[in-house]
């Protein structure tokens, strides 16, 4: 899978949650873990669909 999670929108979003800027720097595999993450969550997700004999992957799946 290619990346999901885009480095410069986690600064972004870092930037926005933190106004202090107790953080202002990110490691270079973050992405990497944010989006094995992501995956993880997706999957849940399907299974759980699936479960519901649903083609369709709801919010209230995640």
């Amino acid at each position: 899978m290619t990346g999901i999670v885009v480095r410069s929108k986690i600064k972004e979003i870092i930037k926005k949650i933190d106004p202090e800027e107790t953080v202002n720097n990110i490691a270079a595999d973050i992405g990497d873990t944010l989006d094995k993450m992501v995956e993880e969550i997706l999957q849940k997700g399907i299974d759980r669909a699936r479960k519901n004999q649903r083609k369709t992957l709801l919010s209230r799946d995640l």
